[in-house]
């Protein structure tokens, strides 16, 4: 079964059409009633609600003739709630603490297998088999889902800083407000 991933480089809460046309992308050959899981395991505890608020503006306004139903993801529930979800989005933030959370499920591959699975600047990141993250100042290596090589908030500086990833995969430059599909 196929998953869809969605790679997007920043900047998904701005309001623009480039925006429109992801959120749309991600709700595209959808259930009419889509569930919506919400991570932001890269945002303070304190800045979560705030980050799922915006997120849901963006679905809604983007939505179509579709009635989404969202959740915010729980590390003590997420397992379970993934099975149960039809979108998983990863929303951006601090890469490091986003990884270090997904890291924790060691099924997360499987648990997203024909889902679609939308990751912006942080989780675009993580999804990606390396990145150049400037504001973490370094390369890293991500858990490898989408076989790429990826810097978000693309400005023309660093792609050489992939150099040192896998020689035989993808270089991603995503700019904000750009993203990307994988069909794996």
């Amino acid at each position: 079964m196929e998953t869809k991933f969605i790679l997007h480089g920043g900047n998904a809460s701005h309001e623009n059409a480039e925006n429109d046309l992801f959120f749309k992308e991600i709700l595209k050959n959808t259930s009419e009633n889509p569930k919506i899981l919400l991570v932001c395991f890269s945002k303070r505890d304190n800045e979560a609600s705030e980050s799922a608020i915006k997120d849901k503006k963006q679905f809604e306004k983007n939505k179509g003739n579709k009635n989404p139903y969202f959740e915010l993801a729980d590390e003590n529930n997420f397992a379970e709630q993934i099975k149960k979800s039809d979108i998983i989005y990863l929303r951006g933030g601090k890469t490091s603490k986003l990884l270090a959370t997904l890291n924790k499920y060691s099924s997360l591959k499987e648990l997203l297998t024909g889902k679609i699975v939308a990751g912006e600047s942080a989780g675009a990141y993580v999804l990606s088999k390396c990145f150049y993250s400037k504001s973490e100042k370094g390369l890293f290596n991500g858990l490898g889902f989408v076989p790429v090589k990826t810097i978000c908030h693309y400005i023309g500086e660093n792609a050489e800083k992939l150099d040192d990833c896998s020689k035989n995969i993808e270089k991603l430059l995503l700019k904000d407000y750009q993203y990307k599909v994988f069909l794996i």
